[in-house]
């Protein structure tokens, strides 16, 4: 097999193991264990603290003294571990503990996954911008596979689908010990600062308003990221509840229908290019904010029913929503960044969303849920929380829309203007 199937491969599994229990855990949790709203916040806020700092952590390990493909293949390991004892435990602060522990292995191997694709890319003389993009997207593929397996399985509520991950684990593990090496490449080398090597000279962005202003937006978007990954499919399944909904595909198939988001990822990816060009930064995050928006009021209003279009079109406007954010983010710290911090600064960024604002919003979520959109008998008003969140989204694209200021020169497109 050529190199890049073997990257291919590496990317499926890598994401398929997320897929197995990320979107159906509160199947699992609500539904199979019954334990509390204001917890739950707290497991998807495990992803949030991994990233605070193990990408960095396990960056700096891989630079000076072990193979990245050898460590990602121990993390893999690890994780895998920590997901095969998730079924055993019956305490829900034991539960939480332990995902943590499983986020600490699985939550930097994302970044070292691309930084072996990359490595060994450039080894074998490939364009790594034209061949990884087509690589990469086998990654949401493999999620998208994962998803379907737990659905169809009958997985989507019971502790298999984190057997289903563990064993992908062990899988990518083995596997990963079979790639060409990834050699550190900073061994023996001195003189950097611990203020380098963590990332921290990237804060001196905060300096500049503009990009202060961007960051700060970065973790309140950041915030309603994974919202419908913690409910969405727990909302979909809940129509059970309904006499006339009990039997619905939607219903039956819930991880399926959640699915249409990612496949609706891969289509949103291909045209960003095209609305960066047109549009400009600051629109293309706008509309994304806008999506958000509809991504909630749309699932507030939606049935298996005569609203069915409305669940389906959430789930499409997800990739808008969630794509135009986050490659246009990237894209806007790239360029308007020194050379020497650009890694650093993209690091910056992904603390503040996939950081400190997935934790901001895994556990205020959790916290507004249990104590106000719980009904006596223990039911989610699942229009409220919707609303809230659709009313959020809306707050915070206002906000952005006047007080971020940015001009698109669209002759100058990948190169953006201050």
């Amino acid at each position: 097999m050529g190199i890049k199937g073997r990257l291919i491969i590496l990317n499926f599994i890598q994401f398929f193991i997320w897929g197995a229990w990320l979107i159906t855990i509160a199947n699992y949790w609500f539904g199979n264990k019954g334990w509390s709203p204001q917890e739950f916040g707290a497991v998807f806020s495990t992803m949030g603290i991994s990233s605070l700092f193990m990408p960095t952590l396990s960056g700096i390990i891989a630079d000076r003294w072990i193979n990245a493909e050898k460590l990602y293949g121990i993390l893999h390991l690890l994780g895998g571990v920590a997901m095969l004892y998730l079924p055993q435990v019956d305490d829900s602060t034991l539960f939480i503990t332990v995902i943590l522990l499983a986020m600490i292995c699985y939550m930097p191997t994302i970044a070292l996954m691309n930084s072996i694709s990359y490595t060994i890319l450039k080894n074998n003389k490939y364009d790594v911008i034209k061949v990884f993009p087509l690589i990469r997207v086998w990654g949401t593929i493999g999620f998208i596979a994962a998803m379907w397996l737990t659905n169809l399985s009958g997985s989507k509520a019971s502790a298999n689908q984190f057997y289903i991950s563990a064993v992908a684990s062990f899988i990518l593990a083995v596997y990963s010990f079979t790639m060409p090496q990834c050699k550190p490449q900073n061994q023996g080398k001195k003189g950097a600062s611990l203020i380098e090597l963590l990332g921290l000279n990237a804060f001196k962005l905060f300096k500049s308003y503009k990009m202060a202003l961007f960051f700060i937006f970065s973790m309140l978007l950041g915030a309603s990221l994974q919202l419908t990954n913690m409910y969405g499919d727990r909302f979909l399944s809940e129509f059970e509840k309904v006499p006339q909904y009990a039997d619905s595909f939607v219903v039956k198939y819930s991880t399926i229908i959640m699915s249409i988001s990612q496949i609706s990822e891969v289509v949103f990816i291909l045209a960003i290019p095209f609305f960066l060009k047109k549009f400009g930064i600051k629109k293309v995050i706008l509309m994304s904010m806008i999506a958000w928006v509809f991504r909630f009021a749309l699932f507030a209003y939606g049935d298996p029913s005569g609203g069915l279009w409305m669940i389906i079109l959430s789930c499409i406007i997800y990739g808008m929503a969630f794509d135009f954010f986050n490659v246009s983010g990237s894209l806007f710290v790239e360029t308007q960044c020194d050379s020497n911090i650009r890694s650093s600064a993209q690091g910056l960024f992904m603390m503040m969303t996939n950081g400190f604002g997935a934790i901001l919003g895994s556990w205020v979520s959790g916290i507004i849920i249990g104590n106000f959109f719980t009904s006596n008998e223990g039911d989610f008003i699942w229009m409220d929380i919707w609303n809230t969140f659709a009313i959020y989204s809306l707050i915070i694209a206002i906000f952005f829309a006047f007080l971020f200021k940015h001009k698109h020169n669209p002759e100058g497109f990948g190169k953006i203007n201050n």
